[in-house]
């Protein structure tokens, strides 16, 4: 297996462990990243040392999500053709764009994975908005260092599952030194970035009453001469001490000079602590955690350390307190010894080379669907779609006319019978039939919508269901379909309805609206986790509609929709009834779903094209086609749904 990463925080040498890791478990790796990056408060140059499957590539801006790379080194690494290709930038970042162009101008047809760490949900500037979402629909999985930042990818319409891996700690470097607890003079740590939201202002003042305290601060940051005019101010600038920045075996020896590590980190609405590193790279080292309970951080420190409110000197102070007695220290020490081993590269590596394999592993085969028809009337139409269907799929009949020949059909073709007791619609039948199907034990099963008009072979629906399970985010499956008579093909994709849709129609260039949006749904196998995650169908759509309903809150949960080539036919309009019956009902589902996804104001621009593009052709069209089209103008009018409900 061969995988491409592109990361740009891999100028730090600790941080290619992973790759390393993951070659010795038999990872063939290469990895691209950044020449030079800002880590710790200063520009770190990448030193490839013996890491010969790094190269450097250039990079134009600074901002992680703002920032563009070299095309030349990618496009020379997915010539290699990676089996997988892993981009451990932000979904919404520039370079994950950049990436993902080239791998489609390369014409590599690889899998892609990326990785989060955001864990406050943001709704991101155009054109970052449509890079993120882009991105994650086609993403075959996510990795995340917490879990706030899977639900939240999960929510913006993720393609694959996310899987939670977290950063990782050379423990081995990272390793206590022999030693007892402190006594009379306690050392007071504080290791990353010195800005704001950083809390180091908390820590120092929590350290004012504490002449026995002592304070080493490593790294930098813009806050470092306010911190210094701070600790002047306060009278501890004698027991505070700044460091500069440190990384390898000097990062190691300074938290093995520590009693006790704060992490004061103060939550703000545009961020959270993401993970929290040194709190881990401190539990390995020994030295006890005092941290804020907050972002990621309790989830990291767990049961090993002491987490108290942010921004609070008071509950600091005490927490640091705590941590030095005796008992309580060693206590401390020996739980994080033990709960850093998780976050080991070993045990990142293995979880990363685990995803992989998930992702390029054979999809697992489901059991076979369940099939459920909604019939109306026309028990010989029924017939005709199960004779074709034949054997070895379980099958329930919902009648919504209540027919003994209905019930007799079902029945000698093996399939349970429901009598609805009344004309439910199409969407009601369904539902009806989901708590069926549920209550025979089969809750757990794909469920294949089959018009009775509908002709489809057992063989055709199990082809149906694995192009359902090549992908982890497909909802539904839909059928290449033709006319049984002519054997013309039946248009089976369609765009969704909009407001300005309406307009384009109106115009006359309607042929122009050729998205593949939904499928119809005389044949639609509907997977079951998104039914679960979904719902049922909306029942205010009696007739029409309702499929179209249903794959438009699938696409706006981040589901996808599909079309299976396979042998189909249907006969279209076999629900049978009066066809001025069934246009009603077609123009009132209409209307209720514009208004259900764009409101008020988008029926009306709706309605308002339709009328306007029913009158142009009511006016130029010849014979029943210009009165159709006169009709609808008037229906579109005075309102589908108040026309509907005065008929009926």
């Amino acid at each position: 297996m061969h995988v491409l990463r592109v990361a740009h925080h891999a100028v730090v040498s600790e941080w290619r462990q992973r790759e390393r890791e993951l070659r010795e478990q038999g990872v063939d790796v290469s990895l691209v990243s950044a020449k030079v990056w800002n880590e710790g408060g200063r520009d770190v140059a990448l030193d490839a040392e013996d890491d010969a499957f790094v190269v450097g590539a250039r990079t134009v801006g600074k901002h992680p999500s703002v920032f563009g790379m070299d095309p030349r080194p990618i496009w020379r690494a997915l010539g290699r053709q990676p089996d997988v290709i892993d981009l451990h930038e932000e979904p919404n970042a520039l370079v994950t764009a950049e990436v993902l162009l080239l791998r489609r101008m390369r014409g590599v047809r690889a899998p892609y994975v990326l990785y989060s760490a955001q864990n406050i949900e943001k709704r991101y500037p155009i054109p970052f908005r449509w890079i993120e979402r882009a991105s994650l629909r086609s993403a075959a999985a996510a990795y995340v260092c917490n879990a706030e930042a899977g639900d939240i990818l999960n929510a913006k319409g993720l393609g694959g599952g996310a899987v939670e891996i977290p950063l990782g700690v050379d423990v081995g470097m990272f390793a206590p030194a022999d030693r007892e607890p402190p006594r009379d003079v306690a050392m007071l740590g504080y290791i990353g970035r010195l800005e704001e939201h950083k809390g180091v202002d908390v820590l120092l003042r929590a350290l004012v009453g504490h002449q026995d305290w002592r304070l080493r601060i490593t790294g930098d940051g813009p806050e470092r001469e306010r911190l210094r005019d701070l600790a002047r101010e306060l009278g501890i600038a004698d027991r505070v001490e700044f460091l500069g920045f440190a990384s390898g075996t000097a990062l190691a020896d300074r938290y093995r000079g520590l009693d006790v590590l704060a992490v004061p980190s103060l939550p703000r609405t545009n961020w959270l602590e993401q993970f929290c590193r040194v709190a881990v790279e401190a539990m390995a080292s020994g030295v006890p955690v005092v941290a804020s309970s907050s972002g990621a951080i309790p989830d990291v420190v767990g049961d090993a350390g002491i987490l108290v409110p942010p921004g609070n000197p008071e509950r600091l102070e005490r927490g640091v307190l705590e941590a030095l007695e005796p008992a309580r220290w060693k206590e401390l020490r020996a739980r994080g010894l033990d709960r850093a081993q998780r976050f080991s590269w070993q045990n990142v590596a293995a979880l990363q080379r685990s995803m992989y394999e998930s992702i390029l592993a054979a999809p697992s085969v489901a059991a076979d669907p369940h099939v459920l028809i909604v019939a109306y009337g026309a028990p010989e139409t029924l017939e005709g779609c199960l004779d074709a269907l034949g054997s070895g799929l379980a099958v329930t009949v919902v009648d919504n006319s209540s027919l003994a020949p209905t019930r007799e059909v079902a029945e000698r073709h093996g399939a349970r019978y429901v009598d609805a007791g009344r004309n439910r619609g199409f969407a009601g039948g369904v539902n009806l039939g989901l708590e069926i199907i549920e209550e025979a034990g089969h809750g757990d099963r794909d469920v294949l919508l089959l018009n009775p008009d509908a002709r489809l072979s057992v063989e055709a629906a199990r082809r149906m269901q694995r192009v359902l399970h090549s992908r982890r985010r497909l909802a539904a499956v839909g059928a290449t379909q033709t006319e049984p008579v002519s054997g013309a093909g039946v248009r089976v994709w369609w765009p969704f309805p909009t407001p300005w849709g309406a307009w384009i129609e109106a115009a006359g260039l309607g042929g122009l609206r050729r998205r593949h949006d939904f499928a119809i749904g005389s044949v639609l196998l509907l997977k079951r986790a998104a039914l679960d995650d979904i719902g049922c169908l909306d029942e205010r759509f009696f007739l029409y509609s309702e499929e179209t309903d249903w794959q438009r809150r699938a696409h706006d949960r981040g589901w996808r929709i599909a079309v299976a080539d396979v042998p189909a036919t249907h006969e279209g309009a076999g629900t049978g009834g009066d066809p001025r019956v069934r246009e009603r009902h077609f123009f009132a589902s209409a209307e209720r779903y514009i208004r259900k996804h764009y409101g008020a104001a988008g029926w009306q621009i709706y309605r308002a094209g339709t009328v306007a593009g029913a009158i142009a052709r009511g006016a130029v069209l010849p014979g029943e086609r210009g009165m159709a089209a006169r009709r609808r103008a008037r229906i579109f009018a005075r309102g589908p749904v108040a026309g509907a409900e005065a008929s009926s």
